[in-house]
């Protein structure tokens, strides 16, 4: 393994770390219902790749279909909410 990976690899952990640190405070405090969805969603994007960087380190394979369900969730998540937030509903009947 190459001997500057390790220190990319915590500098990407700590950047991310702050990244959602960031977007949890936006989503306590988040003036509109708006901001808090895509506070949401950046926590999704930030926790997928936060997972991705982990499988890089570790080199494990099961971490990239972690990742991979989390941006599925992550983007059926934003779909409803954002459907919710236009229309007031989700499921139409």
């Amino acid at each position: 393994m190459n001997s500057l990976l390790p220190w990319a690899v915590s500098f990407a952990l700590i950047a991310f770390s702050l990244a959602m640190i960031c977007a949890g405070i936006r989503l306590l405090r988040g003036p509109s219902a708006e901001d808090r969805v895509l506070a949401l969603d950046t926590l999704y994007v930030n926790s997928m790749l936060t997972v991705l960087t982990l499988g890089i380190l570790f080199g494990s394979r099961l971490y990239f279909d972690i990742a991979l369900l989390i941006a599925l969730f992550g983007f059926v998540g934003s779909a409803a909410m954002a459907k919710f937030l236009l229309r007031g509903e989700v499921i139409e009947s």
